[in-house]
């Protein structure tokens, strides 16, 4: 991998700077997920933390993003990432919880692609009635999009059969005819490439189908430790949010940089070649349409008291944050 002098020379300027507003050495717990890095993962090896204070420290994998919410409820990690509805659900049961950056987003580079065997009967949203999809998990982005996917066909939204299988055996449970459709994530493109290069598969539909662009789910922090923390916060956030910009500028560079950290964690480094980005809009933070969308999809089911939650104040704002404290 080679970092030209103008990309050394950035990182460095915004060290320092984030530098200047850091008070204290903190470390961040955080899950990653199997087959790619987070932009704060990214950030890191990019060196974007240096002289803010900030340690990551990877303690696992999660298997999906109710998992990690469910860490970052019980305090065993500082910072949690899933599906937008998963976020919400959480923060409406009672999690205060700060949407920190859109961990990804979709567009027509990136997105979640429902896949079937090229000789399936399923050639539309309304043929997965009856049908079983492969899900990463359940209550978060892809069974949300499935649901919302039925709604706008008028169909029941549970009336297709959602089961849960990890990324790494998506391809393999389809192939074997264990399940009808598989839903690789838009989180998932590294898993999605290996698939599609062995052929034999057709795409039904995808997320940015049902969805337009949206960002897809986001990295959270609790409120109480943004609050603690506010410099350390803003840091994070604003690093995070250049390697989103570096990735898309640099997408080579950053497949690199995947490789290399998917073989130091013992995970196959050949799927980092089907990387296509973090499909996250320029200067990588959200709006409130971000938000907004899935709060009126979980009023309009029943599932949100109207009014309860507001994207305004789930939304972290760095400089409102800092200079609150």
């Amino acid at each position: 991998m080679t970092i030209s002098l103008r990309t050394l020379a950035l990182t460095t300027a915004l060290s320092l700077a984030l530098a200047s507003t850091a008070q204290a050495d903190v470390t961040i717990r955080y899950l990653a997920s199997h087959g790619g890095l987070s932009a704060h993962e990214l950030a890191e090896e990019l060196g974007y933390f240096q002289g803010t204070g900030i340690t990551l420290d990877n303690v696992g994998y999660a298997g999906g993003g109710p998992e990690s919410l469910m860490a970052l409820a019980g305090g065993s990690v500082e910072l949690g990432s899933a599906a937008t509805a998963a976020v919400l659900n959480s923060i409406a049961g009672g999690n205060d919880f700060l949407a920190a950056y859109p961990s990804n987003g979709i567009n027509d580079q990136v997105q979640s692609i429902f896949y079937v065997l090229e000789d399936s009967p399923v050639r539309s949203i309304e043929d997965i009635v009856g049908k079983t999809v492969a899900v990463n998990t359940l209550g978060a982005h892809l069974d949300y999009t499935v649901r919302e996917a039925l709604h706008q066909k008028r169909l029941a939204q549970d009336a297709a059969n959602l089961v849960t299988v990890p990324g790494p055996q998506l391809e393999q449970v389809l192939r074997s005819g264990q399940v009808d459709v598989s839903a690789f994530g838009y989180w998932q493109t590294t898993f999605e490439g290996v698939a599609r290069q062995n052929g034999g598969l057709r795409a039904v539909f995808d997320d940015t189908d049902v969805l337009g662009e949206i960002a897809g789910g986001f990295i959270v922090l609790r409120r109480d430790w943004a609050d603690d923390h506010p410099a350390e916060a803003r840091a994070f956030v604003e690093a995070s949010a250049r390697a989103l910009d570096y990735a898309r500028e640099n997408p080579d560079e950053t497949r690199a940089i995947f490789a290399r950290v998917l073989e130091d964690r013992g995970e196959n480094p050949q799927v980092a070649q089907f990387f296509k980005g973090y499909g996250v809009r320029q200067g990588g933070l959200a709006v409130e349409r971000d938000l907004q969308f899935w709060i009126d999809v979980l009023e309009r089911e029943g599932r949100l008291e109207h009014g309860k939650l507001k994207a305004a104040d789930i939304l972290f704002t760095p400089a409102k944050t800092v200079a609150a404290n």
